[in-house]
């Protein structure tokens, strides 16, 4: 059975999809299919190199402790570093604050040939800046109409636009947390600022699903993962990168000099 991910083409509520689904499929069998997908992933991230004609960007955002950091490390497990560059947006410095909201972002784009990977990303912009109320409804609404222009353009010159929100139940958030308080080797990630934000559950709900509604469009659709099992989270996210890095069908670079008349001595 082919793993199961919402990729949103309508209007949809978020409480009408299962976090913890997972398709009836065995733990083991789809986690030995996860390696297969990330290292035909490795492969494949040799060719976009070497034609370095394309570029792939893979978006993560979710709530707290949805398994953002886990799922990169997953799909990146055997592919070449060099060829990978990872962005991490958390709060705007002073400098990111002097200039528009899609600066930081546009100039973290992969070039061609690489994988880029934001763990957060611009749609910080009218999720969480519309919780905090940093930003006006209007504002917004602007702001989801830009983001689709500029997402339409990376399309338009061969950036692969890949768009995952990890969805988390509550339940499972909390959990979490607890084994953040629990366990020494993870003390480091544990944030109270956390609990501020769980108390905004419904708030960040309601984001997400306005700002996915809008910007969810034929050249970057927006794909909904279970997140409350990882083995699955990353089987789908896995199956979904080598899906479209195939469809791109690259084929090996021809030389540029004819090589049958180099000898080596």
């Amino acid at each position: 059975m082919q793993p199961q991910s919402l990729t949103i083409t309508g209007p949809i509520k978020l409480r009408n999809f299962d976090p913890a689904y997972s398709a009836g499929l065995d733990k083991n069998a789809t986690k030995a299919k996860t390696k297969k997908l990330t290292q035909q992933i490795g492969e494949l991230q040799n060719l976009l190199y070497a034609n370095s004609s394309h570029a792939v960007l893979v978006l993560f955002q979710g709530m707290d402790a949805s398994g953002k950091d886990g799922a990169v490390r997953t799909l990146l497990e055997f592919v070449n570093p060099v060829g990978v560059e990872v962005a991490n947006f958390k709060v705007p410095s002073d400098e990111e604050r002097a200039h528009d909201y899609l600066w930081r972002v546009h100039k973290a784009v992969p070039r061609y040939g690489n994988i880029g990977v934001f763990n957060r990303s611009h749609y910080e912009a009218v999720v969480a800046e519309r919780v905090l109320k940093l930003v006006t409804t209007k504002q917004c609404f602007q702001r989801y109409e830009q983001i689709v222009a500029w997402e339409q353009m990376l399309a338009e010159n061969r950036i692969v636009l890949l768009k995952f929100f990890l969805h988390l139940s509550r339940e499972e958030q909390a959990e979490r947390l607890q084994e953040r308080l629990e366990n020494p080797k993870k003390h480091w990630k544990f944030s109270e600022g956390d609990l501020v934000v769980r108390k905004q559950w419904k708030a960040y709900a309601e984001a997400y699903e306005d700002a996915m509604n809008a910007t969810s469009h034929p050249a970057a659709r927006w794909n909904i993962v279970p997140a409350d099992r990882n083995w699955y989270r990353d089987y789908v996210v896995a199956e979904t990168v080598a899906n479209a890095m195939e469809s791109l069908k690259l084929k090996w670079p021809k030389a540029k000099t004819d090589l049958t008349k180099i000898r080596i001595t």
